[in-house]
């Protein structure tokens, strides 16, 4: 089927049951009429659909946006998906309803797509039609190359999202990974910069389902934020301050049972409202009925895509520094045996088809930050040394190659060689990369902070990678993102930052570059960015505010 986008939209308004309260006639329409406050995104994709997701602000009897004390107990709405950015070429189209329980947010499961394919699609409600958003199919068979962006760590507090917007700009990009700390838990002044007047809504720390429904709501109001949702597909995972700081299954760190209430209310309540307001699929529940988010995507004959969730599912609260009785507990664990056998099955059916990346996607640093044997870090797979030991004796057992981690977490960059002993020079050579086993890229943070003095940042940074030999590069200063180039031959990371967050800008800079080689377990520094591709398809074109009018 085929219309023009202004007679669909006209038609739209007009069909039954689509717009719960039209624009009343003679009211002058603005901005911040428009019930898609929250922008549009999409997610998880498969070979033949992609989640669509909005949030609809409902309107009272009056016309206006309601309150949440006027709130009806429903909203209808519509969507469409198009071959083509003027959404004259329209391939699947359907009509819903939202309600109070899902706190008016919209998630489409868009089945029939074509593989590799880009898409084009909206909502409407209320009289108003949302922007339109970009968004694009996973590939079947040969791929030669991919262009993924990923980052982690956005504290509104602590600055403007202009990674966000420099992420934007991109218009080739198959995917963009958030790999956590999409939001912060924390209440005005406990963790923000003096450099910006951006505060927490609401003011004090997230503890309830309406606590981080709204933490969320206020997220999706940053103009970057929805840019980088509307013009590309995001796979996400969540880290613990979508939760509460060092978070595990069973607790933590920045939970108070007496005066925050019970944690696994809180857990599921920070999981619900997660699952309300991301373009995530939803695939079944853990042993407390929360759901999981540890899950694979395939890029045809090019990757494998493992997204893990150290954090909520099965971690078991860490140990002190240095504490041997904890560390070396059989039982003490960060991804808990289930999720660990699904991700060595995963790792093994991906060497046996043939596929040429194995990559992971997940929170916290694998590689060792540890002197003397002692990691600083207990949060990190430092503090469940057995874990790693099992997936680093699983790639050695099982000889598969081409194994690459994606981190995010600690607001800093990092190139690390994943060696199972970095510090003893007969089992691996820094110059050489021999005794390596795979490659892990950290992405600095949107916002979060690292070391904020540039000289104490610098000299921190030259510190530790020359004396924790497996380090390639270290760089605490800087925000911003790395761009992963993949063909059949190498994946190049790149590091683009931005140059402050203090005031809004969405521009960047090429800063490091590392490559893995295939059958080659190490990284090799490489000092010219990629190109970008020719033939990306066009980006989603934002309309004026009375173009969003039915």
């Amino acid at each position: 089927m085929s219309v023009s986008r202004r007679s669909f939209l006209k038609g739209a308004a007009g069909t039954a049951g689509v717009a719960s309260l039209p624009v009343l006639p003679g009211c002058v329409a603005s901005a911040a009429d428009n019930p898609f406050l929250h922008g549009v995104a999409s997610g998880d994709p498969l070979i033949d659909r992609v989640i669509l997701w909005t949030r609809i602000t409902p309107y009272n009897a009056a016309g206006e946006q309601a309150s949440p004390e006027e709130y009806p107990a429903a909203v209808n709405f519509r969507w469409l998906v198009a071959e083509d950015p003027e959404l004259t070429s329209i391939v699947l189209e359907g009509e819903g309803e939202t309600t109070r329980e899902r706190d008016f947010t919209v998630k489409i499961d868009a089945a029939g797509l074509q593989p590799g394919a880009t898409y084009y699609y909206r909502f409407e409600s209320q009289g108003w039609a949302s922007d339109t958003g970009r968004t694009k199919t996973l590939p079947v068979g040969h791929i030669d190359r991919l262009r993924i962006a990923m980052t982690s760590c956005s504290n509104w507090e602590y600055g403007y999202f202009n990674v966000y917007g420099a992420i934007a700009k991109r218009e080739d990009l198959d995917v963009v990974l958030h790999l956590g700390d999409y939001i912060y838990e924390y209440g005005n002044g406990s963790y923000g910069s003096d450099k910006n007047e951006r505060l927490h809504e609401p003011a004090h720390e997230i503890v309830t389902l309406s606590d981080y429904r709204t933490r969320h709501a206020q997220y999706k109001t940053d103009e970057n934020l929805q840019e980088a949702h509307r013009q590309n597909p995001f796979i996400t995972i969540w880290d613990d301050h979508e939760s509460t700081n060092d978070s595990y299954s069973e607790g933590a760190e920045n939970h108070t049972e007496g005066e925050e209430g019970n944690w696994f209310d809180r857990r599921s309540a920070a999981i619900q409202a997660y699952f309300e307001w991301m373009p995530i699929r939803e695939q079944g529940v853990d042993g407390y009925g929360d759901q999981l988010i540890y899950r694979d995507f395939r890029f045809g004959d090019l990757i494998d895509l493992i997204m893990l969730d150290t954090r909520l599912f099965a971690r078991t609260e860490p140990g002190a520094i240095g504490d041997l009785g904890t560390l070396l507990d059989p039982h003490h664990t960060l991804l808990g045996d289930q999720q660990e056998s699904w991700l060595f099955d995963k790792l093994q059916t991906s060497q046996n088809d043939g596929t040429k990346w194995r990559v992971v996607g997940q929170q916290v640093m694998m590689a060792q930050l540890a002197a003397g044997g002692i990691g600083f870090n207990m949060d990190q797979w430092d503090g469940y040394p057995l874990s790693r030991e099992r997936v680093f004796d699983f790639i050695q057992d099982n000889e598969i190659n081409n194994f690459v981690v994606l981190t995010g977490d600690i607001h800093s960059s990092w190139a690390n060689d994943l060696a199972p002993e970095p510090f003893n020079t007969a089992k691996y050579d820094r110059e050489t990369g021999e005794g390596a086993i795979g490659v892990e890229f950290v992405t600095p943070g949107v916002s979060s902070p690292g070391i904020e003095d540039f000289n104490l940042a610098f000299a921190a940074s030259f510190a530790l990678k020359n004396s924790l030999p497996h380090m390639q590069m270290v760089d605490f200063f800087h925000r911003g993102f790395v761009l992963l180039d993949i063909n059949h031959y190498r994946i190049q990371a790149e590091w683009h930052w931005v140059r402050s967050i203090n005031l809004p800008s969405d521009i960047s800079f090429f800063a490091k570059a590392f490559q893995t080689w295939d059958g080659r377990p190490a990284l090799v520094q490489e000092f010219v960015e990629t190109e970008p591709k020719r033939d990306a398809a066009p980006f989603a074109p934002k309309l004026a505010t009375v173009d969003k009018q039915l």
